[in-house]
């Protein structure tokens, strides 16, 4: 596709390291065209990507453009506060079974809170500043839907956070299965 000039670039989404690794050793030795960006899953709640994706994009000097960098809305309000009709609407797993969620998700939310609040800044722009600081992160796929959700995307871009923040924010990370593939 891309040497016919139908796409410009590659990019895989949602797998595990050695899957990606590869069809980037396959794309190789055929002399196709490698892939230059992973679509992963990566927020402060689910960031199993750090543990081998992120080595191998580094490595290679692919980019990671996460989804769901606010864990479909949950790192952007508080813990328990009613969300969207369609984030209520989502199941408590994956089709595979794996919880997306963690009881232990809410001292990170709690964490996001508190550090948005002291900054006078959402929610959303605290939990995207921390995904966008993570150098192998090109983009994010911030999924919004309404105006006010660019401007916090747009306002992450500029907000910095500080060492201690980042380890609070961090701190209460619990490993999990990644969900949405197997």
């Amino acid at each position: 596709m891309v040497k016919a000039g139908k796409v410009r670039y590659l990019g895989a989404s949602s797998m595990w390291a050695w899957q990606f690794a590869k069809l980037q050793h396959a794309a190789a030795l055929h002399g196709w065209t490698r892939f230059i960006s992973m679509q992963d899953q990566y927020s402060l709640t689910q960031r199993e990507e750090e543990r081998e994706m992120f080595g191998l994009l580094a490595d290679e000097g692919e980019g990671s453009i996460p989804w769901s960098p606010l864990n479909a809305g949950r790192n952007a309000r508080p813990w328990g506060m009613q969300g969207t009709t369609r984030a209520g609407s989502n199941p408590g797993t994956d089709m595979f079974g794996n919880p997306l969620w963690l009881e232990s998700d809410k001292a990170i939310v709690d964490a996001v809170e508190r550090i948005a609040a002291g900054r006078g800044v959402s929610m959303a722009q605290v939990a995207l500043a921390w995904v966008l600081r993570n150098p192998v992160v090109s983009s994010v796929l911030s999924g919004a839907t309404k105006p006010h959700h660019l401007d916090d995307a747009v306002a992450a871009l500029d907000l910095h956070l500080t060492g201690d923040e980042v380890k609070a924010l961090e701190a209460p990370y619990v490993p999990r299965t990644p969900t949405y593939f197997a």
